[in-house]
C-alpha cells in the first residue's frame, strides 16, 4: 500500500508537470493580450484539480490493468498457435475498442446532424441516428481489419513503411473521387479512433505479440499498430461517402 501511494504521488506531480504549461499559456493570453478577469477562477482551479487527480488515477489504471491484460492475452494467443483466433481477437479488439470510443461517437452524431442541415440526409431523429450509426460502424470495421493487418505483419516481419505508404496512396486515390462532403469527416475519423479507449489496448497487443514471438524486436515490430488504425478508417469512410452519396 505504501508504495502505490508513492507511485501515485509520483503520477499527480507528474500529471501537474504536464498540464502547467497549458495553465501559464492559457493565464498569459487571458491577463496578458486578453486582460479580462477569469470568471469563476474558483471553479476552474478545483476543475484542473480534477483533471490532474484523473488523469493520474486514467494512467495508473493503464499501468495496473490494460497494458498488463492486453500484453498478456497477446500472448496467450501467440502461444496457443491459432491464427484465426489471434486474427479474430485482433478484429474483436479493435472493432469493439473502437465503437466505445466517445470521440467517435460525438464526431458521428455532429457529422450527421451537419449532413442533416445541409440536406444531403433526412432531418428526422431515425435518419441521424441511422447515419451516425453506419459511420461509427464503419469506423470500427475499419480499425479490426487494420489490427487484422498489423498483426499478420508482426507475425512476418514485413516493413511497416511498405504498407503506410501503400495506404496513403489508396488514400488520395479514393479521395479523389470521394464526395467533398465526407472527405473532412473521413480524415477526422483517422484521428478519434486512437484515443483514450483504442491506444492502450492496441499498443499493448502490438508490444506483447512481438515479445513473444521468436525473432521479432518489440520495438521495430510491436509499435505501428496505431497507424494503421489511424489510417484505414479514412479509406473506408471515403469509401462509405460514395456508396451512401454523401
Amino acid at each position: 500500500m505504501p508504495a502505490e501511494i508513492v507511485a501515485m504521488g509520483r503520477l499527480v506531480l507528474g500529471t501537474l508537470r504536464d498540464l502547467a504549461p497549458i495553465v501559464v499559456i492559457v493565464a498569459f493570453f487571458q491577463i496578458a493580450v486578453l486582460q479580462q478577469p477569469v470568471d469563476d477562477l474558483g471553479g476552474i482551479a478545483l476543475g484542473l484539480v480534477f483533471v490532474m487527480l484523473g488523469l493520474a488515477v486514467f494512467i495508473r489504471g493503464l499501468e495496473m490493468a490494460l497494458f498488463p491484460l492486453g500484453e498478456s492475452l497477446a500472448g496467450a494467443f501467440a502461444r496457443k498457435g491459432s491464427l484465426f483466433w489471434l486474427m479474430a481477437f485482433a478484429f474483436g479488439l479493435g472493432f469493439g475498442t473502437t465503437v466505445a470510443e466517445p470521440a467517435l461517437i460525438a464526431v458521428a452524431d455532429e457529422a450527421a446532424s451537419v449532413m442533416a442541415a445541409d440536406g444531403a440526409i433526412g432531418t428526422d431523429a431515425a435518419t441521424r441516428d441511422s447515419y451516425a450509426t453506419a459511420l461509427r460502424y464503419t469506423v470500427a470495421v475499419s480499425v479490426g481489419v487494420s489490427l487484422v493487418i498489423g498483426v499478420f505483419r508482426i507475425l512476418k516481419g514485413w516493413p511497416i513503411h511498405y504498407f503506410i505508404i501503400a495506404g496513403y496512396l489508396g488514400v488520395v486515390a479514393v479521395t479523389a473521387v470521394a464526395p467533398e462532403g465526407i472527405i473532412g469527416i473521413a480524415y477526422d475519423s483517422g484521428g478519434v479512433t486512437t484515443s483514450t479507449i483504442t491506444v492502450p489496448l492496441v499498443t499493448a497487443l502490438g508490444v506483447g505479440l512481438a515479445s513473444v514471438i521468436k525473432g521479432r524486436n518489440p520495438m521495430i515490430d510491436g509499435f505501428g499498430l496505431i497507424a494503421f488504425a489511424s489510417l484505414l478508417p479514412i479509406l473506408f469512410v471515403l469509401m462509405f461517402g460514395i456508396v451512401v452519396g454523401a
